[in-house]
């Protein structure tokens, strides 16, 4: 829910981290989009779902920053800073109207985390069958737990907010069990270096995703009011930071690896290695 007002820290603290997001976003997808050239073919579906990903949080930040910018303005009579006041003395106060629209955020994690969990099974480059059931199980469950939040998010009651953040709670719990277990056994046939990167990828969503939860449930705690409203806005950013531009940075460095570990030749051309220092062709 929107807070009438917000000091002059509080409002410079999630223009910035907005600012933040989205610089972070443009920046990575660009540098995915520049360096797909650096990976075999087979992987850059990864790649290119990573730029996807990072792209569509760019477009909803933007938006965000828009919505925020345009929400508060600030307030009082004259010049704000006469009589001895400061700059941190100016407040923002939260216009009548549409006020600060965070429905953005939801529209783009209903199509970003599915592509997330998508690159993460792409840049293994798996047997069909084996790709499409994951998939099959790790795409719906994902929408589900962004659907059934998005009530709990909305609503100013806290029983509501519980029902809901409980049943969203029942796919993400899913979720975790296909990443962590079976999603294990297909990481046997993989390079060692690349299991440790896929472990890696494995616990960021955990300790990202964790983050979520945590901003949803602060009314449910007591912590409420401008305070709570500018921590859920710097964990929600700091957290698609990392789930998302960090996260396609890993997924390029595993089809780096994997690319390597694939074919001497790359790995001659693009790290300066001998063929017979790869094994052998393994593609």
């Amino acid at each position: 829910m929107d807070v009438l007002s917000l000091t002059y820290g509080q409002f410079q603290t999630v223009y910035n981290v907005l600012s933040f997001a989205l610089a972070s976003m443009i920046a990575t997808t660009v540098f995915l989009l520049a360096a797909m050239g650096r990976v075999l073919p087979r992987y850059r579906q990864a790649i290119i779902v990573s730029a996807i990903v990072t792209l569509i949080a760019a477009y909803h930040y933007w938006r965000i920053f828009n919505s925020f910018e345009a929400a508060y303005v600030a307030v009082g009579e004259g010049d704000p800073l006469a009589e001895g006041r400061t700059i941190m003395d100016v407040t923002y106060a939260l216009v009548a109207g549409e006020g600060f629209n965070e429905g953005y955020r939801y529209v783009d994690w209903i199509l970003t985390v599915p592509l997330l969990l998508f690159e993460a099974i792409a840049v293994l480059a798996l047997a069909p069958l084996v790709r499409r059931g994951l998939m099959l199980k790790l795409i719906p469950a994902a929408i589900a737990m962004i659907v059934l939040g998005y009530p709990g998010e909305i609503s100013a009651d806290t029983t509501t907010k519980a029902i809901w953040g409980a049943l969203s709670t029942i796919p993400f719990l899913f979720i975790l069990y296909v990443l962590f277990a079976e999603l294990s056994k297909s990481m046997r046939t993989q390079p060692e270096q690349v299991r440790k990167d896929l472990n890696g990828l494995r616990w960021l969503l955990l300790a990202t995703w964790g983050v979520y939860p945590i901003s949803y449930m602060f009314p449910m705690f007591g912590f409420d009011g401008p305070d709570a409203f500018v921590w859920r806005q710097v964990g929600y950013s700091i957290a698609d930071v990392l789930a998302k531009c960090w996260f396609g940075l890993l997924i390029y460095k595993i089809a780096r690896e994997k690319s390597r570990y694939d074919s001497p030749q790359f790995a001659e051309d693009e790290f300066k290695e001998a063929p017979s220092s790869m094994g052998g062709d393994r593609a």
